[in-house]
């Protein structure tokens, strides 16, 4: 596994698939970051996206003293203050009114939720929905069978095989997270 610094050494040479390790390594914790200034998901990607194809084009002049992800990050910000001062339906923002800038623990936690997003979005797209109604959208287990006219047991084996398939896609390292995340729905389902 190549560090930061070697990719964008790598970059700066030229090397197009080096660009694509970088990406892959932050499009979505970037991506996570700016949701939370930012409640426009295409938005969002276009802005992230954006910050790697102006690290690309000027690569040759761009120098990064210290950590390659905080550049990312900063690039990051200031295309969304430029944003937010060009688009005249959004409020400017100024650097003060962002997330504090993100530290490793932070890091460490948005590269578990993009690894779950993306564990997620494998699962087939009935056991998919229903997960995310249980957990972006709160519902119980009835409140999912009415709305996709489909029976609370089918909810519940449905949810048991999402629950099984994600804990098989992450290791002990990120059980503490990931138990947090499947307990928020499950206290969700004891309103019922």
């Amino acid at each position: 596994m190549f560090s930061d610094r070697e990719i964008w050494q790598n970059i700066q040479l030229g090397d197009a698939t080096a660009l694509r390790l970088l990406h892959d390594r932050y499009f979505y914790p970037m991506c996570f970051y700016s949701r939370k200034i930012l409640n426009d998901q295409a938005l969002v990607e276009e802005i992230v996206s954006d910050c790697f194809i102006k690290l690309w084009v000027n690569r040759e002049s761009i120098v990064i003293h210290q950590s390659v992800r905080n550049y990312l990050y900063l690039m990051l910000r200031n295309a969304i203050i430029d944003f937010s001062r060009k688009k005249k339906t959004l409020p400017v923002l100024h650097p003060e009114t962002f997330p504090d800038f993100p530290d490793e623990q932070f890091f460490e936690e948005q590269e578990f939720y993009a690894k779950l997003y993306q564990v997620i979005e494998r699962l087939p797209e009935q056991r998919r929905r229903i997960l995310e109604l249980a957990a972006f959208e709160s519902l119980t287990y009835k409140e999912i069978a009415e709305r996709l006219e489909i029976s609370v047991n089918t909810v519940k084996t449905q949810m048991g095989r999402a629950y099984q398939y994600i804990k098989e896609q992450f290791s002990a390292k990120n059980v503490v997270l990931l138990g947090l995340f499947l307990q928020a729905i499950e206290k969700n389902q004891k309103k019922i």
